[in-house]
């Protein structure tokens, strides 16, 4: 019976996942996590540790996740795992099956590749035919709110767990990284080019543009069309061919999901605080924010009551923009109050440096945001070429850094849960 069986009780198909998944590899986790055991968090001091970020990190973007993909196998177990940790938090289930919230998905051809694609209903997929029909599930756990007044206000705090999945047959990672060296400040100048003349990078031009636009942009393109690897350097320096298939996505999202973990974690053992905190690690960014906006239809508590959303995304990197390790820059930080809430309490968040790249608008914050919620995504990436690539891999995580921009997290999600409301600046509710 195939894994994505309707038919199949959800418990069971878990279940399944868990026997037919291979295991997190302890020996590749311990060799992995051995430096940060005396390491010390980069930046805010605070009790989450490096070593700790390690070992839940190593686990969601470990080869035996498969990439994470909505729908699949690897998805299903990442989600085991994270229901595991907010149950270990002592967050109160708040799915509709336990910590999950079932998602109906069907699978459709993406060129030649098999995604989720959204429905909107149980009915509406059950129309299709069984081999399509798929779930995928949100992981919703919830922290209550002590005070008489303020408990039943909301503070949303989430990441997107899912990622690229796997592709059919392996590539070789170096001639890929080789590649992305060489394209990737190719699309850096489109995107400011295209922020600066308010153009789309999205195709290759709109009927809204000017010849002259469309003619800059097929520009862009031609030169990304010539870029070629020189293998037999390549081989030179790596005679050994290094191939891959599994998109881990350590740093979009392991790295976010293992931050909304780790708050949860330490905000549950402190005191209580004063709004009620929804945690959620959502499935579906990478194939149009399904899961997000299955939530928004189904939320763990009524939107009328969220007072903002902190979405945590890529904070695996360093970025000197921001000022370095241990430091983050928060989209839209001029939209609203909350970027200047965290300011004034000192914490280690600036501006976005780079609004041409349209980040606030880019992860799953953008759709609370729309519906008139104060929110906005707490991230440190720095442009590496690694994103979206087979080669966002743990070893490439700084987690000195991360643990002490988790620290930071911690002590942000306190200020919202306890402090005032963030309200729209005027002119910054999109």
């Amino acid at each position: 019976m195939p894994l994505n069986d309707p038919f199949m009780p959800f418990a069971r198909r878990l279940a399944a996942v868990a026997a037919f998944a291979l295991p997190v590899s302890l020996g590749a986790q311990t060799n992995v996590c051995a430096p940060t055991r005396n390491m010390k968090a980069a930046g805010t001091s605070g009790a989450v540790t490096p070593a700790e970020v390690c070992r839940v990190l190593s686990v969601l973007a470990a080869d035996s996740l498969e990439g994470r993909g909505t729908g699949t196998r690897g998805g299903a177990k990442a989600a085991r795992f994270i229901a595991e940790e907010f149950k270990a938090a002592g967050l109160e289930p708040a799915g509709d099956s336990g910590y999950f919230q079932r998602v109906p998905i069907v699978m459709t051809d993406r060129g030649g590749r098999m995604a989720a694609s959204a429905v909107a209903s149980f009915e509406a997929r059950d129309t299709f035919p069984a081999t399509r029909r798929g779930i995928a599930v949100n992981v919703v756990g919830i922290l209550r709110g002590s005070d008489p007044v303020l408990k039943d206000s909301v503070v949303l705090v989430d990441a997107h767990y899912d990622h690229l999945g796997m592709i059919a047959k392996a590539v070789d990672v170096d001639s890929a990284r080789a590649y992305e060296l060489l394209a990737g400040p190719i699309r850096n100048e489109r995107a400011k080019w295209a922020q600066a003349n308010g153009v789309s990078t999205r195709g290759r031009g709109g009927p809204q543009m000017t010849d002259e636009q469309r003619a800059k942009l097929a520009g862009f393109q031609a030169r990304l069309d010539s870029v070629r690897v020189n293998m037999d350097s390549l081989r030179r320096a790596h005679p050994v061919a290094h191939r891959d298939s599994i998109y881990n996505g350590a740093d979009d999202d392991a790295a976010g999901t293992t931050a909304v973990i780790e708050i949860a974690k330490q905000l549950a053992r402190g005191p209580r605080p004063k709004r009620t905190i929804v945690f959620a690690a959502t499935t579906g960014e990478e194939v149009g924010l399904i899961g997000t906006n299955w939530y928004i239809k189904h939320p763990a508590k009524p939107l009328t009551s969220m007072e903002a959303n902190l979405e945590i995304e890529m904070i695996g990197r360093p970025d000197s923009l921001a000022g370095g390790a241990g430091r983050a820059w928060l989209t839209g930080f001029e939209r609203s109050t909350m970027g200047s809430m965290f300011a004034a309490a000192g914490l280690a968040v600036v501006p976005d440096k780079r609004p041409e790249q349209s980040f606030f608008t880019r992860s799953d914050n953008i759709a609370f945001a729309r519906m008139g919620i104060p929110a906005h995504t707490l991230s440190t990436f720095n442009l590496h070429t690694d994103y979206h690539q087979l080669t966002d891999e743990v070893e490439a995580i700084d987690f000195a850094h991360m643990a002490g921009v988790i620290n930071v997290g911690v002590k942000a999600v306190g200020l919202l849960a306890n402090g005032p409301a963030p309200t729209w600046n005027p002119g910054g509710k999109p």
